[in-house]
């Protein structure tokens, strides 16, 4: 009897398993069909690069990204466009897994769980989907960035909206003529296909004191009555921490607008390693974002096992921090919303995918400082621009901005930081950009962002 009782138990337990397990293939088809019909495997469910069919891509002002013309996949006209967009956009492959033509290409074609490719076309909706993005102001961007030879990200958001300006990635090549990547030329073309704006973490450099700055305002009471002493380097923990000039005696808007290294490193051993670890992982430095269902390279802060010596350069952004470009103008947008990050899109009106337009697979909006450590973290951002930098830069935008100089060793160059946003209302625009292998980050990222933000700023108020 027992014996029989035992075997019944284990069938009631294997069908049970059976019946969630088809419960859940059934839940994930329906929920995620789209997905299923985009892996690589299944190009073959829309023809030959899978968009024979597919609909148009248009930017924000109608101008056609992509589209279908006798069966055949074209893009833009203009080839800073094709190059520009190339990582949001895509082209015919499966290559570049974030871009548009990869992630919603069930989209795009009109593919259906029930009908496939066939559904009746009095049963289709247009296939077509808009993006936020300024044609022109990629373009603007990606010949600078283009012209440095190096890797690099841009990215320009709407900190009000969430529409995503410009983004920009490169290296890049033009989607009307893909190159053949071989074993012969691979390292030329390495890391072509990844969205650097997404899916790439750097070394912050002194765009990091933005959050040490944040630790300090609201950990330490009279910092804006203090002063400090800078001679170009000081022994902290044993080893010098080097700054980029002697700044003599200085006070805290001074050292963020003229970036000195020796405040920081100072201010970040003052407030230990645990109110320097509650602020990063209160803005997020350990996250990932979403943006449009595609997750964002998680940043690095991490000071377990850290010296005096290393928690001070941790405070200048040195170390083993880790940025990604997307986060940082979230970041920034936050600080210009009073403390409230909006999450960014490219796609107007939302996705398309199921998850999305009922509002569960969205980043929700994110308190990342106090309203009060905002508005502080905006005055001496701006005052670095007015007094340090100069707001001629940005062709009559009232801007708050930090760049960084990132050191990362093994004989490169520097990674040339520019991060911030724009105080004016018609034009309320958050940015980051990063120049791999480069230098300072007024000389390499501000000239990329100055061409895209000047031709959006230009075209919105119509000069």
């Amino acid at each position: 009897m027992k014996r029989v009782l035992r075997r019944s138990t284990m069938i009631l337990i294997l069908t049970l398993g059976f019946i969630g397990g088809m419960v859940f293939f059934v839940v994930e088809l329906i929920l995620n069909a789209d997905a299923w019909a985009n892996q690589p495997y299944n190009a073959h469910i829309s023809g030959s690069g899978g968009l024979e069919q597919a609909g148009t891509i248009f930017d924000r002002n109608g101008s056609v990204m992509a589209q279908t013309v006798n069966g055949d996949r074209v893009y833009n006209e203009d080839y800073s466009v094709r190059c520009g967009t190339l990582h949001v956009v895509g082209d015919n492959s499966l290559n570049i897994s974030t871009a548009v033509q990869s992630k919603y290409r069930s989209l795009l074609t009109g593919y259906s769980l029930i009908w496939g490719l066939n559904m009746p076309q009095t049963l289709k909706t247009s296939h077509d989907i808009s993006l936020t993005i300024d044609a022109q102001a990629c373009a603007a961007a990606y010949d600078v960035l283009s012209s440095y030879g190096k890797k690099g990200a841009c990215v320009v958001y709407n900190y009000k909206t969430g529409e995503v300006i410009c983004s920009v990635s490169t290296l890049a090549y033009d989607p009307e003529a893909p190159p053949e990547i071989t074993e012969e030329n691979e390292s030329e073309y390495d890391g072509v296909y990844l969205d650097n704006v997404m899916s790439s973490s750097y070394t912050p450099g002194s765009i990091f004191k933005i959050v040490t700055a944040a630790a300090a305002i609201e950990n330490i009471p009279d910092l804006f009555e203090r002063t400090w002493e800078c001679n170009g380097r000081e022994e902290i923990g044993g080893n010098d921490i080097t700054c980029v000039d002697e700044h003599g005696t200085i006070d805290f808007k001074e050292a963020m607008a003229h970036s000195c290294n020796i405040v920081f490193a100072e201010l970040a051993v003052e407030l230990g390693a645990e109110k320097m670890t509650a602020a990063a992982e209160k803005i997020g430095i350990n996250l990932s974002f979403e943006v449009d269902d595609v997750g964002t390279a998680k940043g690095n802060f991490d000071l377990s096992g850290a010296d005096k010596n290393q928690l001070a350069w941790s405070g200048v952004g040195q170390y083993n921090d880790k940025v990604n470009p997307m986060q940082m103008a979230i970041i920034c947008g936050a600080i210009a919303n009073g403390g409230k990050s909006v999450t960014p899109t490219y796609i107007k009106g939302g996705s398309g995918n199921l998850l999305s337009l009922i509002g569960l697979n969205k980043s929700p909006s994110r308190t990342m400082f106090s309203a009060d450590t905002a508005g502080k973290l905006d005055e001496i951002m701006r005052y670095t621009v007015s007094d340090n930098y100069g707001d001629y830069l940005f062709d009559g935008l009232r801007v708050c901005a930090k760049t960084g100089t990132a050191e990362v060793g093994k004989d490169k160059n520097p990674n040339g930081w520019m991060v911030g946003y724009s105080q004016d209302e018609d034009c309320p625009l958050a940015f980051a950009c990063v120049v791999e292998d480069s230098g300072f980050g007024i000389e390499y990222a501000c000239p990329v962002l100055q061409a895209a933000v000047s031709r959006y700023a230009a075209a919105v108020r119509g000069y």
